[in-house]
């Protein structure tokens, strides 16, 4: 995957003019233009409203009897899910930059492109902004696939950052414009209460103690949230000293373990000390997607290979972890198109984009054995005590468990 890093922008603008008397006749390509909005447009845009509608992806995370479907990029949508048959949506929290939350007792965390927010939500009718962290998380915008060229010209100034990019068709650069292009595309690369919620195997953030844990794209941030009225940057563990490459894509925690889920494969970081991890161990694959959750002594990792996330075969490496210093490989399912992961009681659930909802029996875990696949697009899944709760695209699926690895659908949500 190709993203832009947005630790040190500091690039050039070059001016070029042509002098072409015919630009109808020149060929075209796909130029990325970078997105441009103003931090201080987008602190001011924070909000807090009635439940509404949305069209983003999004993941989901639980905290008691609520719900919260974090729209990427949009906000946060509040769910009551006191009775999973019928939920009510009942709040949206406006975030313009937010991909994923955290909440302890009261309190919920979101990021906000580049800044940790903290909300107090003691009264869910009445949800409030107490806490901004400026500028303590990286953001990476995804550079699009589809892009030939890049614009350089279009860089932030003052307080903007860029959030995104847009797809524009303009005349194919001559030689010395696509030399300018790459080099500066170039230099943006190498710059670069106490009851604590459930997030599903695509989380990004969390929490042990009075540490919030939240990853970039190559190293973890510790947050001190002792007090969450004064949440603080405590520091950040630049994670390729230890890992030596990878893109981190998710963050699952057992007790005082860190697992991190990376385009390289699983990681193991001791928490124990909850201001001061340390890499401990990992496991390695070729290059892909793989989300991971951990139930006891043994790891599921979900690998997906094609499009940007590689050229590795489909596959679930069921990981021993029972040495955390020395994780060691079980077995190995192939499986098509496989996604989020979920494991409860001896029983594992693969979301496999759109070919379902697979249930395997896990509780040989040198021997994963399928045992029923539900239809729809599924992509991440949260298991809880009493019910399941599946993501689709834009949809959201509740379960009640039955015998034989059958399961009942209790709702639906379309979002």
């Amino acid at each position: 995957m190709k993203k832009i890093y947005l630790f040190a922008v500091c690039i050039f603008s070059i001016f070029i003019s042509s002098c072409d008397s015919d630009d109808s006749q020149k060929e075209q390509a796909k130029f990325a233009v970078p997105t441009l909005k103003s931090l201080g447009a987008i602190r001011a845009n924070i909000s807090v409203s009635s439940a509404r509608q949305t069209n983003s992806d999004g993941k989901i995370y639980v905290a008691e009897n609520y719900l919260f479907y974090i729209a990427k990029e949009q906000g946060v949508h509040v769910f009551n899910n006191t009775n999973p048959a019928a939920p009510v949506n009942i709040a949206f929290i406006n975030i313009e930059g937010v991909h994923d939350i955290s909440v302890k007792g009261n309190y919920l965390f979101a990021d906000n492109f580049v800044d940790l927010l903290v909300f107090d939500i003691s009264n869910i009718q009445n949800i409030t902004l107490v806490r901004t962290v400026e500028n303590t998380i990286g953001f990476s915008p995804v550079y699009p696939d589809d892009a030939e060229f890049y614009d350089y010209t279009v860089h932030p100034t003052g307080d903007e950052i860029i959030t995104g990019f847009a797809i524009e068709m303009r005349d194919r650069p001559d030689a010395q414009e696509v030399i300018w292009a790459e080099d500066a595309l170039a230099s943006f690369n190498s710059a670069v209460g106490n009851a604590i919620g459930t997030g599903g195997s695509y989380a990004r953030f969390q929490i042990r103690n009075n540490a919030l844990y939240t990853i970039d794209s190559y190293k973890l941030n510790v947050f001190n949230i002792t007090n969450p009225l004064t949440t603080f940057f405590d520091k950040e563990v630049y994670m390729t000293q230890w890992f030596g490459g990878g893109e981190f894509e998710t963050l699952f925690i057992q007790k005082n373990i860190l697992f991190v889920g990376s385009t390289t494969g699983m990681y193991t970081v001791d928490a124990s000390d909850e201001f001061n991890p340390y890499f401990v161990s990992g496991f390695s694959h070729a290059t892909a997607c793989d989300p991971v959750v951990v139930n006891e002594h043994t790891a599921y990792i979900t690998v997906r290979g094609g499009s940007f996330c590689g050229a590795i075969e489909d596959q679930i490496n069921v990981i021993d972890v029972t040495d955390i210093a020395n994780p060691t490989l079980l077995s190995t399912y192939l499986i098509a198109e496989p996604y989020g992961l979920g494991i409860k009681n001896g029983t594992l659930y693969v979301g496999c984009g759109n070919n379902g909802l697979k249930v395997f029996n896990a509780a040989n875990s040198a021997g994963l054995t399928l045992e029923n696949t539900y239809e729809g697009n599924v992509k991440d899944i949260i298991p809880l005590d009493n019910h399941l709760i599946v993501i689709g695209d834009n949809k959201i699926t509740q379960y009640s468990y039955g015998p034989n690895f059958t399961l009942t659908q209790l709702s639906q949500i379309n979002l």
